[in-house]
């Protein structure tokens, strides 16, 4: 069941698109909880089959991308995310402060990758002079999207909790 949430929360957050600033749009991840919750290998298989699920009911990226997709959204981002997330833990850090760090860098270096990607495929001069374009478009509406994502998913993760803890699913199972 736990599983079956982490998917259905990325694959929410993930249809959500907002409207940028800059005239493209922007949209969280929600990869971060599968990765922090069973692995980033685990969120891999269910990113990709959100993004598979999104890019034929909603046309969301497309078929055709699916491949830069998934590099960036479900293999960049929940890996950076959980070796955040365990640094974090390691340090000390509270379940809180941990699951926001996780989730705000999960999101910004999928959108990092994306704009290195995005600046490899459309290079002029070098791909470092073309990423600035992508990442000076990402940056006004991604960073706040960051934030208020590793917000919503410390809430999500304590109800995850507590409803863990009442019992309703084996403890052992939770380890948000």
């Amino acid at each position: 069941m736990l599983l079956g949430a982490a998917g259905a929360f990325t694959f929410v957050l993930s249809a959500l698109k907002i409207p940028s600033v800059t005239g493209s749009s922007s949209h969280p991840t929600g990869t971060g909880l599968g990765a922090v919750l069973f692995k980033p290998l685990v969120m891999v298989f269910i990113g990709s089959i959100v993004l598979l699920f999104q890019a034929i009911l909603l046309a969301h990226g497309g078929i055709t991308t699916l491949g830069t997709n998934i590099t960036s959204m479900t293999i960049v981002g929940p890996w950076v995310g959980y070796s955040v997330w365990k640094l974090a833990r390691k340090l000390g850090a509270g379940l809180e402060v941990g699951i926001f760090l996780a989730f705000f860098t999960a999101d910004l270096s999928t959108y990092v990758v994306t704009a290195l990607q995005l600046a490899l495929a459309h290079h002029v001069d070098s791909v470092g002079s073309a990423a600035t374009s992508p990442l000076a478009l990402y940056a006004p509406t991604q960073a706040p999207l960051a934030v208020v994502e590793a917000i919503v998913t410390v809430l999500y993760c304590s109800f995850v909790e507590v409803y863990c803890c009442q019992g309703t699913i084996q403890p052992w199972r939770c380890r948000c």
